[in-house]
């Protein structure tokens, strides 16, 4: 049987990084949209934490531990049992998950005053806040079924290498919400007024974004030979192989959630900044999603193969290449999105009811943000090849130890120093560089070595491009600042071909490398 080889990782992550792409686009738009129509009000607000309390365990069913444990496991039943076995085990979890989440779904619905007061106290000081929260919070909680049954059909067509059709599935969450919400909301409403009644009509459209996200899917998973059957059996080695996997897991994804409970609690006593924190780390996830997610879902599958195999040394190399590219997709990114930040922020949201006190408090929490964008992408990449190995306790455990450090740097950077909302995204992001750095030196453990001192080589060169990519930006934001359109245009442009050149220039393995792909790609299909 032939070795995948570390490039088709790179074409795979380039063909997620486009559908990967065009939804974070949309879903900029999404968000322009509901801060042009809301602001940053009690509406906006209540819908941003409304929304959360169902996604809270998103990262369990969609980019974190049930898909990493599920990828691995039914790669792993591919190479060793065939397709056959794996397509049962497919409908095991499947139906499981329907039985389960149905049961939270109605458990959440029924909690959801006191699921609202626990992590937005400060929305009681607010007449009608918690009540439109609450309502909304009961409209949307069906989303955690269905995102999760798009999750798992997108983990069995990564696992069959089919990358293009299952990324491209959260655009559809965003066509739907947009055009479901947006045409929902005018019905209910007159010209989106009373603004509470509008966000009723954008939370269903939630919902009709969720069930357009797996409902796009399935046409590939026929295609790769899925077909449903209602089998259920607690006691299947390969289910409980992936619960033995999730279950530890489920506290790391916890620890997750209330580092973001956390981050609402402390936002929701000051009006507006839910909505500034959130808005920040949507430009931040833009990033995360196109490179960091990316690369890690198309690593993933790889990973748990040579890890079947026994070939250890093929997995350190694309475990190694795969951070390698991560640092050098958002180093240079964090530090553009820090620069500019303000410009970048009034273009995308300072329209109708979004002011420009509101893009000046959204653009800190941004460049607080940027600071571990590099550290978040390379978790994305790092923390799923532990479950190639059956391990999902290490994580956990690194997940579980970073609450507090962040509840204390919340503390330290928003209350003591008074940087507020700012402060919260700043926290973030040291908790984000030390889970990093502890996954990494937990790995090399694992396999002896990590090739660190190439990483920190390409690091050192990514760092002197990065630096001299903003010294021409801060230029060309300089002499442009007066168009904030013509600013952010002229500098990403001025940005993007310097750090190219410099990184020509420092003899950048990795520049060589994406150019190689983009250009392979542009002649024919590349995964």
């Amino acid at each position: 049987m032939s070795v995948p080889q570390s490039p088709s990782v790179v074409r795979s992550a380039r063909t997620v990084s486009l559908a990967v792409l065009g939804s974070r686009v949309l879903g900029l738009v999404r968000e322009q949209v509901l801060a042009s129509l809301f602001g940053a009000s009690k509406e906006f607000d209540a819908f941003l934490t409304a929304f959360r309390i169902p996604n809270l365990l998103r990262d369990l069913f969609a980019e974190g531990a049930l898909s990493a444990a599920f990828v691995t496991t039914f790669t792993q039943k591919v190479e060793t049992e065939g397709d056959k076995s794996a397509w049962r085990l497919a409908n095991l979890v499947l139906n499981a998950l329907l039985i389960i989440l149905s049961v939270i779904t109605i458990a959440g619905i029924v909690a959801a005053p006191w699921l609202v007061k626990l992590i937005a106290p400060g929305f009681a000081n607010v007449p009608g806040k918690v009540e439109l929260t609450i309502q909304l919070t009961r409209i949307m909680f069906p989303f955690l079924l269905m995102v999760a049954i798009a999750a798992l059909a997108m983990g069995m067509l990564n696992a069959k290498r089919v990358f293009g059709v299952p990324a491209s599935a959260s655009m559809m969450f965003n066509i739907g919400s947009i055009v479901g919400g947006l045409g929902l909301a005018w019905f209910f409403t007159s010209q989106f007024e009373p603004r509470d009644r509008a966000m009723v009509g954008m939370a269903i459209g939630t919902l009709i974004g969720g069930a357009a996200q797996w409902l796009i899917q399935i046409p590939a998973l026929r295609r790769v030979g899925y077909r449903y059957a209602p089998l259920l059996d607690w006691n299947d080695p390969g289910f409980r192989q992936v619960v033995k996997l999730v279950a530890p897991s489920v506290l790391g994804v916890g620890a997750v959630q209330i580092n973001i409970f956390v981050d609402n609690w402390f936002a929701s006593q000051w009006n507006g900044g839910v909505t500034w924190l959130n808005c920040a780390f949507r430009l931040m996830q833009f990033p995360i999603g196109v490179f960091g997610v990316a690369i890690a879902t198309a690593t993933l599958p790889t990973a748990s193969a040579h890890v079947a195999r026994g070939e250890i040394d093929h997995f350190r190399k694309t475990l190694a290449r795969s951070i390698r590219l991560a640092f050098f997709l958002c180093i240079p990114a964090a530090f553009g999105l820090a620069l500019l930040a303000e410009p970048i922020i009034a273009v995308i949201y300072q329209h109708g009811r979004f002011l420009a006190g509101d893009t000046q408090q959204t653009a800190r929490c941004l460049q607080a943000f940027a600071v571990g964008l590099a550290g978040y992408a390379a978790i994305k990449v790092i923390a799923p090849t532990f479950y190639a190995f059956g391990d999902s306790r290490t994580p956990m455990l690194v997940t579980v130890s970073s609450i507090f450090v962040h509840v204390a740097g919340n503390y330290l950077f928003a209350i003591v120093l008074d940087m507020k909302t700012a402060g919260l995204a700043l926290s973030t992001s040291c908790a984000a560089l030390l889970n990093f750095l502890i996954l990494l030196a937990l790995m090399r453990r694992r396999i002896e070595r990590i090739e660190a001192g190439q990483l920190v080589k390409s690091c050192a060169k990514i760092l002197l491009a990065s630096l001299l990519m903003s010294a021409a930006a801060y230029g060309a934001h300089t002499l442009l600042s007066a168009n904030r359109y013509l600013d952010v245009a002229g500098s990403v442009v001025v940005a993007v071909i310097v750090f190219g050149a410099s990184c020509k220039l420092l003899r950048v393995e990795e520049l060589g490398e994406l150019f190689g792909v983009l250009k392979f790609g542009a002649k024919g299909p590349g995964s």
